[in-house]
């Protein structure tokens, strides 16, 4: 690792592991733009993580949905009301509290959600083709660590939802 790269408050392990997944996410980026590019959706990365998130975890009230997306209530807001007005979303009330409003995903944004994770799972299972043998074998584990590090709920628990 090139020390111009180091920095003296993080291990050099982290540091190169860091680099190494920075390089993998470009990767990983443009297939996820790709994918959803390749739907003929006219919706954006954000938006689909918002869509994902919904597919991943189900209903969920706009606050929360907000601090997953890591972005304020208002940006959320914009990004929900674009997508409830192409369908993708829906706003319904909490059977559990008449003044709440929960935020969950229609057939159509179902759809557009398991039309982009299949196109990236094909791109994806490509790339994962060219790699050595021996260099897939602990990849698994690394990226299910990896992810739950991160608090993503794995791929395959709520209809193979992917991030986008």
């Amino acid at each position: 690792m090139p020390a111009a790269h180091s920095r003296t408050d993080v291990p050099a392990d982290v540091d190169a592991v860091t680099e190494a997944v920075l390089t993998a996410s470009r990767l990983l980026v443009a297939v996820s733009a790709r994918s959803i590019a390749a739907a003929g959706e006219a919706i954006t990365l954000p938006q689909f993580r918002l869509l994902v998130i919904l597919h991943s975890r189900g209903p969920l009230k706009h606050a929360a949905l907000a601090e997953l997306l890591g972005v304020t209530p208002s940006t959320a807001s914009r990004m929900v009301d674009r997508l409830v007005a192409v369908d993708m979303v829906a706003r319904q009330g909490n059977p559990s509290s008449r003044r709440e409003v929960v935020l969950e995903l229609t057939r159509e944004g179902a759809r557009i959600v398991r039309l982009v994770t299949n196109r990236r799972r094909r791109e994806i299972a490509k790339i994962v083709e060219n790699m050595p043998e021996n260099a897939r074998h602990g990849l698994i584990d690394v990226l299910t660590a990896f992810a739950e590090a991160g608090g993503e709920p794995p791929a395959g628990t709520t209809a193979d939802a992917g991030w986008g």
